[in-house]
Parts: C-alpha cells; structure tokens; sequence
C-alpha cells in the first residue's frame, strides 16, 4: 500500500495544475487498443507542415512548429490537456510544494483569452483586487489573444520585485481595469484558522498542498486549545480552492472520517487509472496530533463556484457519508484526472486519463457538488452575481459527465436565500458606538481572514453548526 501512496503523492486534480508525474507509459491505453494510423491525416498534416516552411511569411524553427502541434492536439482534447515544455514543466514541479515565483493566479485559457479562476490569497494578484472570472486581454503590451496559455503564464512570470501591467476585462465593468503587480515569491499559506466564536472553529484551505493535512490537523489542534476544550461545530471553508494534490484531499476526508472509508474512486481507460483511495493512515490521515472526538464534531463545508476538483473531492465525500452539510452554491465541476507523462528529457504533456466518483458513485464531471443548504453570497444594489459565474461545463470541449449534465445528484437541498439587495441601514442613536466595535473586529483581522460579519454563507454556516449542537442537545436528553 505504500508504494501506492508515493506513486500517488504527486497525483494533482487542481483546475489549473496537472497530476500523476510518471517516467512509465503504463497509463497510455493498451497497445491493443491503438488503431492505425490515419494516412490521409498524416499527409494533410506533412503537406501543411512543408506549406508553412516555404511559403510562411518569416522562417519558423522546425521545433517550434513541432511543439505548437503538440500543444494543439492536447488542447483541442479538453481544457485541462496540455503540453509542458521544460519551463513549465519545473514551474509545476515547484507549484506543488506551495512556494514558487509569479503573480498569485491560478488560470486557464478560454476564447483566446487567459481567465482567472482564483486569485491565491495574500499573493501580488490577490491583494491588488483580481477576482475569479477576470479575463486578461493585455500582459504589459502583449496581446493575450493568439497565445498559448504557457506563453501567457511565462510573461506573467519573471524575476521577483519585478513589475508587470495587466490589463483585464470584468464582467459588469463598462471599460478594461488595469493592475500594475510587483511579482514575488509566492508563498502560499494553505491552511488558516480561527475561533468565530466561542465553541466555533474555522479552517480555511485555499489550496490542497503536499502538506495541507498535517497544516489542517494542526490547525484543530490548536483551535481546540484556544477554546480549552473540545469544539462544539467546525466550518471548513473550501470557497474558491482550486485543488490541488489529490493524496492531500483524500488525507483531509480522512481527519473526519471512519477509518478506511471510501473517499474517491477514478476510472479510465487504462488499468492502473481504476483506483479506490479511503481514509486510511498512508495518506496522511494520522499525520499531526488530532483532538479526540474531532470525527464526531458537528460539521459545514463551504463552497461556491470557484470550489474545484479536489475541494469537490472533499465536499462529496463528507456529503456522501453525511459527515458534514455542505453550504453555499454548486461549484465548478472539475471532475477529470490529468497524468504527467514525461517526454523526451526535460518537457512532459499533461494528459486527462480518468474521471472521479463520489463514494455513492456520482461523477462531478461538468456538474459539481450541489449544497446540502443552498445559500447565495450577498449581493450588491441588486447585482446578481450568478450570471457571471462560469464552470466546467461552460468551457470549450469539457469532457462530458457519463451520467448526463443537466440532472442534479439525488439529494434535495433545502435553500436559504438572502437579500436579493443590501442596503446600508441608516443612521440610529447608538450605531456610532456598534460601528466603532465592528470595526475595532476588523483591525484585529490577519491579512487574507474573512470578516464574520461581511460574509452572509459565513454567518449561515455558523447558524447551521448551532442548530445542530441544539438538535444534538435535544436528542441527548
């Protein structure tokens, strides 16, 4: 079993980064199942090929167009498919550990352009205000459009304290913004938590790392000492999480759950992409010093629409084995596996080789997790942010759910729906002293934390956690 583990440890199920990194061709199809191949393709393909070294306007280096054909096969795949030349390559390789040189922003390309799906909390592109769904049309003064994603990442790279322009176009903005970043090291904190308050934990995971669940175990630990005692409800908050290492978000599931619980299974074409994971210790499950009684703690997971892959990972399988409520709106919908498949010495492709189930055996695939309490974020004069959501299933060539995209799973969530409008209450006597704590709570905030009293799911999902310590009061009388 833990040859298993290590071969799986760099397996990755993020939307923007890849997989399983192997030197083996085991998880190509089977050699019997390859066709021949296409003559009259090939001949297109040549005769297009020579075309382009006579007649294109410049010379073109043979490798270039070598590799651009490369990339366009694999993109023309699915969104998440891609070739890796050296330098993305080792940028992955790094990615993984939770340091690495840039902006902060996890991307991916559609309709030529590089969209946002997550800002990476307390990074350059974070801080600056770049939101999930932006769509970068400029990089200094490079047009994105006509790039292949890897160019458009490495422009946004560069040495730290370095400065880069990016211009972006927001839905519900009537002209392009423009963000001048200095890029740094990015050094992601995955894990944060804090007491919302007394009995009520929080742990935020903004990334699955190598290390997210000894950082998560950790993070109960000491939230546990902080109360001097054992917690009475716990939110983990996977809201905007765009995966990651997928050991990682099986050893997660498994700090809440039975032991040796199914947690994912994967299924493909090839032999060894047909895998069961469960909460068992190789996958880190025992890591850290947890509190007893932690797998019996009344339970909310938060998600949204930037909720991806492994995150969504998590969400069903606590749903499945109704460890947890899930709160807050279906999510993204990343429900495939990419394999790293190097080639040649220093540059790989990233291939999609399976699609994941939940324990009860619903593929995420174009879907998502539907909330067990649906609960919308707040909106503002009226703007329904809804409309600006985009997921897998709105991506060009998704790979398809093999059980349909348009149903949901057979939960019925129930919903709780807030103010279509929020409007600033008007001034009462003794507001000045309540707006004066308020804000005296919003200095004392980390950079990154969310504020309880801003956060409308935040504030549900803590309602959520109290009626069940009620409902279990109640029962144990």
């Amino acid at each position: 079993m833990q040859a298993k583990v290590q071969k799986f440890s760099l397996l990755l199920v993020g939307t923007g980064i890849g997989v399983l990194l192997t030197a083996g061709a085991s998880a190509l199809a089977n050699k019997e199942s390859l066709s021949p191949l296409p003559i009259n393709e090939l001949r297109a393909f040549t005769e297009v090929y020579g075309r382009i070294k006579q007649d294109y306007v410049e010379p073109v280096e043979d490798k270039k167009l070598i590799n651009e054909a490369i990339n366009g096969m694999l993109t023309g795949l699915d969104p998440h498919s891609a070739y890796l030349d050296a330098d993305a390559f080792k940028d992955l390789k790094v990615s993984t550990s939770g340091e690495f040189g840039g902006l902060g922003l996890e991307v991916n390309l559609e309709d030529g352009l590089v969209r946002v799906i997550s800002p990476i909390e307390d990074t350059p592109a974070f801080k600056a205000g770049m939101k999930a769904g932006d769509y970068i049309m400029k990089i200094d003064d490079a047009q994105v459009r006509g790039l292949s994603l890897n160019d458009a990442v490495a422009k946004m790279r560069g040495k730290p304290n370095t400065k880069v322009t990016l211009t972006v176009l927001r839905k519900g903005e009537t002209k392009p913004l423009v963000f001048t970043l200095t890029r740094s090291v990015i050094k992601v904190q995955s894990v944060k938590s804090r007491m919302l308050e007394s009995g009520y934990g929080y742990v935020r995971l903004a990334q699955f790392q190598e290390r997210s669940t000894e950082d998560v175990a950790k993070a109960i630990e000491q939230l546990n000492k902080e109360n001097k005692g054992a917690l009475k409800g716990l939110v983990l908050d996977l809201r905007n999480d765009p995966g990651g290492v997928l050991s990682s978000a099986v050893g997660v599931s498994a700090l809440f759950l039975p032991d040796n619980a199914l947690v994912v299974y994967t299924e493909g074409r090839a032999n060894d992409s047909k895998v069961k994971l469960t909460a068992s210790p190789e996958f880190g499950a025992r890591e850290g010093k947890l509190p007893a009684g932690i797998k019996d703690v009344p339970m909310v997971v938060l998600v949204n629409a930037g909720s991806a892959s492994a995150s969504e990972i998590v969400a069903g399988a606590l749903q499945d084995h109704k460890r947890a409520v899930i709160v807050g709106v279906q999510t993204f919908g990343k429900g495939s596996v990419q394999t790293i498949l190097p080639v040649g010495k220093d540059s790989a492709i990233k291939l999609t080789t399976a699609r994941y189930f939940t324990p009860k055996g619903r593929s995420i695939q174009a879907k998502g997790i539907t909330p067990d309490i649906e609960v919308e974020e707040a909106t503002l004069n009226g703007v329904n942010n809804a409309a600006f959501r985009v997921r897998e299933a709105d991506l060009d060539h998704h790979l398809s759910n093999p059980q349909g995209e348009g149903g949901k799973p057979d939960s019925k969530p129930g919903s709780v729906q807030p103010e279509a409008k929020l409007e600033p209450s008007k001034s009462k006597a003794g507001d000045k002293d309540k707006a004066k704590d308020e804000q005296q709570d919003e200095d004392e905030l980390k950079p990154g934390e969310i504020s309880l009293k801003k956060d409308y799911q935040l504030q549900q999902a803590l309602n959520v956690l109290k009626v069940q310590q009620v409902v279990r009061s109640n029962a144990s009388k």
